[in-house]
């Protein structure tokens, strides 16, 4: 299985807040989880609310506690909310349902981490989080 470090998590940042930039986007906060949803690096821009860090992290967390992408996580939600209120519950309440956070792939298809940013629209965030993946030579998988 690869591994997560801290240089490819840094990569992926790198290249989350290029994207930021290049679609004019909100300042953003960018967290990288690895496959056991701990922190393996977190940076926000100049600008950025106060909650990035959690929201950003939540949305990751919750794309690797329930094994799909936050695109997926949301729907799921509305689908069958008492369902995620209680993963949500039984998380400490760290899963954030919400479009942005992105399962990280390596070449065998094996998930080693997600990508949860938070700053502009969803949808904005997301592609700032496919982009950074995918910069740092992983597949990204959204959900």
């Amino acid at each position: 299985m690869t591994v997560l470090t801290l240089a490819k998590a840094i990569e992926i940042i790198g290249a989350a807040f290029a994207k930021g930039a290049e679609l004019e986007l909100k300042p953003l906060g960018v967290s990288v989880l690895d496959a056991g949803a701990h922190l393996v690096a977190f940076q926000r821009q100049d600008g950025a609310s106060f909650l990035r860090p959690q929201m950003s992290a939540g949305k990751a967390y919750g794309a690797l506690a329930i094994g799909m992408g936050s695109r997926r996580v949301e729907a799921f939600a509305k689908e069958r909310p008492h369902l995620v209120a209680g993963i949500s519950d039984v998380s400490g309440g760290r899963v954030l349902p919400v479009v942005g956070g992105v399962l990280i792939r390596d070449t065998s298809g094996t998930v080693i981490g997600a990508v949860g940013i938070s700053g502009d629209t969803s949808d904005n965030d997301e592609a700032a989080a496919i982009a950074g993946i995918e910069a740092a030579g992983f597949t990204a998988d959204p959900g």
